[in-house]
């Protein structure tokens, strides 16, 4: 679950911030009108490098465990709350304009992906070192070693025999 909040906060949080947070038009007499539109990501453009870093600690989560795991939901927590905040400030000192309806809504989807992200950091900052780690399973081991026959020095060595010591690691010249 803390995994599917960060994501979707994240993705919440980008999604937001990529849309038109304000449209500012300046009338020119015996011209058109001059329409500036500002996106989240310039009023806030932090809210998508901790949005991106929100991402990646989710994919994180997969690949650590314990203690590390616990850290790393902190950091996304900090990461959420940073998201948040950012929208919230972005927005409070922005004049809309024509912007409409959404002049308010991406700015309070952008701080409820950011609430999301901090959800899941602190879900998994507090019971993280809980959930089963990734499995070892396709992690290389090592090789067996069979204890080498002493190879006699005094009686040919048969190609096959050298060949086959060699892979074990032992010199058949020795």
């Amino acid at each position: 679950m803390s995994l599917l909040a960060c994501l979707a906060g994240a993705g919440l949080a980008i999604y937001g911030a990529t849309r038109t947070w304000s449209v500012l038009v300046v009338e020119r007499p015996g011209l058109s009108d001059l329409r500036t539109a500002r996106t989240g990501a310039e009023v806030a453009p932090w809210a998508i490098g901790l949005a991106l870093v929100g991402l990646a600690g989710a994919g994180a989560l997969l690949a650590t465990s314990g203690r590390l795991r616990r850290g790393l939901g902190v950091l996304l927590a900090l990461a959420g709350a940073g998201i948040a905040v950012s929208a919230i400030i972005g927005r409070a000192g922005l004049e809309t304009g024509d912007a409409g309806a959404g002049g308010t809504l991406w700015p309070i989807v952008c701080a409820a992906g950011g609430v999301a992200v901090a959800w899941g950091g602190l879900t998994a900052a507090r019971l993280g070192h809980l959930w089963p780690a990734m499995s070892a399973r396709y992690e290389r081991k090592p090789a067996a070693v069979a204890p080498a026959a002493p190879i006699d020095t005094n009686k040919p060595v048969e190609s096959r025999t050298a060949w086959d010591s060699l892979d074990r690691g032992d010199d058949p010249t020795v």
